[in-house]
């Protein structure tokens, strides 16, 4: 978590528990041209820059097959959000909203999931469109999707 930032009028932050329930494993990292949240786009756009999904060892093998499809669903860690909020006051409005209401990366488990179009794959880089996170985020899996629209 970073820095914890000041809480918006009407936001409101909780005790963030001590305890874990599951231990993630980062399989790969993601590769995107945003260095900071805020020149983040909101949500990825199939018409969006091509940015690279780049699996660990030994997870690599893991990628056999999905030259064969179109789209993905790339589950990811956003790494750089605060945890505590359960009330948000977003930026482009002021009402104040539960964290459940809204796809703000911050959240109890700051996980993002885009679908995304699949440009190449070679080696251990996938070639995609469609992400909305920062350089750098941790990759938690990548999923086959078989119901994204072309």
């Amino acid at each position: 978590m970073t820095d914890v930032q000041e809480l918006r009028e009407g936001e409101v932050a909780v005790a963030f528990p001590d305890r874990n329930d599951a231990g993630l494993i980062f399989i790969g990292r993601i590769r995107t041209p945003w260095r900071t949240r805020a020149e983040t786009p909101k949500q990825g756009k199939f018409d969006g820059p091509v940015c690279t999904i780049e699996i660990f060892e030994p997870w690599v093998a893991g990628l056999q097959g999905l030259e064969q499809l179109k789209h993905a669903q790339a589950v990811y860690w956003l790494h750089q959000s605060r945890r505590d909020l359960v009330v948000q006051s977003p930026k482009h409005d002021p009402k104040r909203v539960g964290v459940f209401a809204l796809r703000s990366p911050v959240r109890p488990n700051p996980i993002g999931i885009s679908t995304v179009e699949i440009v190449g794959i070679e080696g251990n880089a996938v070639r995609v469109r469609g992400l909305d996170c920062v350089d750098g985020t941790p990759l938690i899996d990548l999923k086959p999707d078989h119901c994204a629209f072309s």
